[in-house]
């Protein structure tokens, strides 16, 4: 019996320094792909940041306008392309790490053109956003030069649909070398070019979109032409053709979208704060900042997912816990150091974004709530790449969703406005949102079972085809319901948007009169009138078409794709195969 329990206890002696060794070497394999992906992912935040810092500049009105004109241009755009582009950190992923090799390449291609489409109707709302920022209640001016801004980095939109693909694309292959090269050349470049437009070239403040558009093409030209003719990349590679295309999954965005989204509420809240340059010019510089140090989490991240996805793909779920331990204690271990440098230089900061000093000042006062973010966000970075790998982008939303929409942007409008702590009230209430991000994702990974991940990992289409294969059959139910729930709550903000129509049209420029008799129901007092037609045409007409062809379809296309699964818990582009 002794014998027995010393024998047990050995065993578990030998296990712990089993598991302890394979973390080391995990480290060491993560530090190897985290690294590279830090400095790709701060050279490309740094190239609107360096923008901001050479605007602000030029006073508090460029800063402030050039601000919102960014953060517009995250939320409505950029965080949309890159929360989408997310979605190839698990298929393709998950393709390399099972040797389907082309595959890895199809997916990267259906992607970028299913972005670049997406930015068309983008594009259109760019062009007009300085007439609806007049219409929500922004200052005018502000306003129109956050208009012409936003306007001039269109060509920046499209070409961000490209890079964030490509970057998915190496980055799965642990191929971070050419992505090094190609975003510091670019960085390198780009400073120089920014100084030169902005204090040169008589453009100002809209030298520095221009900076950012020539900047981000130049990255994706270098990425496209490796891609093309390194032979690091011939497996991979793929012809060009209408077979490349299948399908794309449009919502796996929202786990990025969410929480950006809330970060740049507080530039539009804030410009409805009293002293709005002033404001907006303070949690411009603490998004900022916040946003160049979360390179390095995020670096983290996609090196978690990556192994993540690799090893689930491989069959080997020891693996991808032995990972996700592993980046946790780099990340630990870099918000220590990182926090701490930070508060250090905490009345020196805010000097390299302005010359104002009620502006360095307020900063000052705002660097301890700083510090807190960076803390925050080196988890939930690495929490959030876990999420990636394992394919749980819906998961993240709704987390997101009740963290900042249900928590943290009520509490920051009550401390702002009614309490009347201001931007440091908004900072706060976002801050409150982000802890229970953070408690709520080290549930979800602390329970998961990693077995059932490999299960459903394995089957390498989109989530509902992993469930289909994996014979997780309610699964895939379950993801049909979650497209059709997640397309309702769309469309709360989408008929908002339709009852102020008819100003919006006339605020761009259309026939009063048309736009009066577009806007006709909300004229004439018919609001209640609308209300029953939307609810009768969608809830009891639309929806239920709807369901009907969510589940119809999903049968329907099976069959033509001869059984390739084209289900998955979000909008999709479904791009028509010559082999129909």
């Amino acid at each position: 019996m002794e014998e027995g329990l010393l024998l047990l206890k050995e065993e578990k002696e030998e296990r712990r320094r089993w598991v302890w060794g394979d973390v080391g070497e995990e480290v060491k394999r993560v530090g190897w792909i985290a690294a590279p992906m830090v400095v790709v992912t701060l050279s490309q935040n740094l190239l609107q940041v360096v923008c901001t810092m050479m605007v602000g500049h030029l006073g508090e009105l460029a800063l402030s306008s050039s601000a919102i004109a960014v953060s517009l241009a995250g939320v409505s755009g950029f965080s949309l392309l890159l929360g989408m582009a997310c979605a190839l950190e698990t298929l393709c992923g998950q393709a390399y790490g099972a040797q389907q090799y082309q595959k890895l390449g199809t997916q990267t291609y259906t992607a970028i053109l299913s972005l670049v489409i997406f930015c068309l109707p983008l594009s259109i709302l760019w062009i007009f956003m300085g007439k609806i920022l007049i219409f929500i209640g922004q200052d005018p001016l502000i306003s129109q030069e956050a208009g012409k801004f936003i306007t001039w980095l269109v060509p920046a939109l499209f070409a961000y649909a490209i890079l964030q693909p490509l970057v998915r694309y190496f980055q799965m292959q642990s191929l971070t070398l050419p992505m090094l090269i190609s975003s510091c050349a670019t960085l390198a470049f780009h400073i120089p070019l920014c100084w030169v437009l902005v204090f040169k070239s008589g453009l100002d403040n809209l030298g520095g979109a221009l900076a950012i558009d020539i900047s981000i093409w130049l990255n994706v030209i270098f990425l496209v032409l490796y891609m093309k003719y390194s032979s690091s990349c011939e497996k991979t590679r793929v012809p060009i053709s209408m077979e490349s295309y299948e399908v794309f999954p449009f919502l796996n965005g929202d786990e990025c979208s969410l929480e950006w989204w809330s970060f740049e509420l507080l530039i539009l809240l804030s410009g409805l704060l009293p002293n709005p340059q002033l404001e907006t010019s303070v949690l411009s510089v603490c998004l900022n900042t916040i946003a160049t140090l979360y390179a390095i989490p995020y670096g983290f991240g996609a090196a978690v997912s990556t192994r993540v996805s690799n090893e689930l793909g491989a069959g080997n779920p020891q693996g991808a816990r032995v990972a996700v331990f592993a980046v946790m204690f780099l990340a630990v271990a870099e918000t220590t150091v990182v926090s701490a440098t930070l508060f250090a230089c905490r009345r020196v900061f805010g000097y390299t974004f302005s010359n104002e000093k009620e502006v360095v000042d307020y900063v000052t006062a705002m660097a301890p709530l700083v510090c807190l973010s960076v803390i925050m966000d080196s988890i939930q970075g690495v929490l959030s790449g876990v999420a990636r790998g394992c394919g749980w982008q819906h998961i993240g939303a709704y987390v997101n969703l009740g963290a900042f929409y249900l928590c943290g942007i009520p509490i920051a409008a009550i401390l702002a406005f009614w309490v009347q702590l201001r931007g440091k009230g908004l900072w706060i209430g976002i801050q409150a949102g982000a802890f229970v991000q953070t408690i709520m994702l080290a549930i979800i990974t602390r329970s998961t079972n990693w077995d059932k991940q490999l299960g459903m990992a394995c089957a390498l289409e989109t989530l509902c085809g992993q469930a289909y294969g994996a014979q997780q059959y309610q699964k895939l139910g379950t993801q049909t319901y979650t497209a059709i729930f997640s397309l309702v709550i769309f469309c709360l903000p989408l008929s908002i948007l339709w009852i102020f129509m008819g100003k919006i049209l006339i605020f761009i420029g259309q026939d009063p009169l048309i736009s009066h008799e577009a806007g006709v129901a909300r004229g004439c007092g018919w609001q209640h009138i609308g209300a029953y037609a939307n609810l009768g045409a969608f809830y009891l007409c639309g929806i239920p078409i709807a369901a009907i062809l969510a589940f119809w379809a999903t049968q329907a296309r099976q069959r033509i794709f001869d059984g390739k699964s084209s289900t998955d818990d979000g909008l999709k582009i479904c791009l028509i195969r010559e082999d129909i």
